[in-house]
């Protein structure tokens, strides 16, 4: 139970804006659950087998380094070379900490950490959507865990799923596209100005320019010139009242 719904008298999960964010996350999980199923599906096909996969989908929760990681751990690369795949893949996460900071450093250590398992990234395009103001207000976990609890459900159920019946399921049917389809959905409704467009266009051509980098390096490439594009672009404009640009 979080703060703010213990201020209201009413469990996390019957609070208005938890509704709200499962409503909100609800309309994209189809293509969360198509990620997910190809996902699994991939796991168990690279030889990790039916048990480690369980394990992997249920503790590691991050489709992308999942996947990025998968066939080095089937060539049998050393555990270093896994482990920087992953950090690099999941490095977007450090923006995504930054931006969240604003409304969730209040909180004490563990229920950051709580929030910081269950983070995804359909979760933080959607509560930047919804609160994009940056300051800290009693609706927001609840509207943050109303989204992670369907996100989390679909991911975990689907790649269960692709686990179990991973011979069942081609991968040649390319699902997962279906995810991708989905955030790139959503990404384009926060480009609601000149500085988001040019960010996010420097960020696809950079991604395609670095594609050949091992590691999938191109993303470390893409996010790099994202945030360098876009801090150049907040130096160089007019700044606010207070100092802020």
């Amino acid at each position: 139970m979080t703060a703010s719904s213990l201020a209201l008298g009413v469990p996390t999960w019957r609070h208005p804006e938890f509704r709200r964010g499962a409503a909100d996350m609800a309309g994209i999980a189809l293509g969360i659950a198509a990620w997910g199923l190809v996902t699994g599906v991939a796991m168990v096909k690279s030889g990790l087998g039916v048990p480690l996969s369980v394990l992997m989908s249920l503790t590691v929760y991050a489709g992308s380094a999942q996947l990025a990681a998968l066939p080095l751990i089937a060539s049998g690369a050393p555990i270093w070379v896994v482990w920087a795949t992953a950090f690099c893949v999941n490095l977007r996460f450090v923006i995504f900490s930054a931006q969240w900071r604003p409304y969730f450093a209040h909180l004490p250590l563990a229920a950051r950490l709580r929030l910081g398992y269950f983070t995804a990234d359909l979760n933080y395009v959607l509560f930047m959507r919804r609160f994009p103001e940056p300051k800290p207000a009693p609706e927001q976990q609840p509207y943050f865990w109303g989204g992670a609890a369907i996100n989390w459900f679909s991911w975990q159920s689907t790649s269960l799923v692709g686990i179990f019946l991973a011979d069942r399921v081609p991968t040649e049917w390319g699902i997962g596209f279906a995810g991708t389809i989905a955030l790139l959905g959503l990404t384009y409704s926060l480009l609601h100005d000149r500085a988001s467009w040019i960010a996010a266009a420097v960020a696809g051509c950079a991604a395609v320019a670095a594609y050949a980098m091992p590691l999938r390096l191109n993303i470390v490439v893409a996010i790099a010139a994202a945030v360098a594009i876009a801090l150049l672009i907040d130096h160089a404009g007019p700044k606010r009242k207070g100092g802020v640009a």
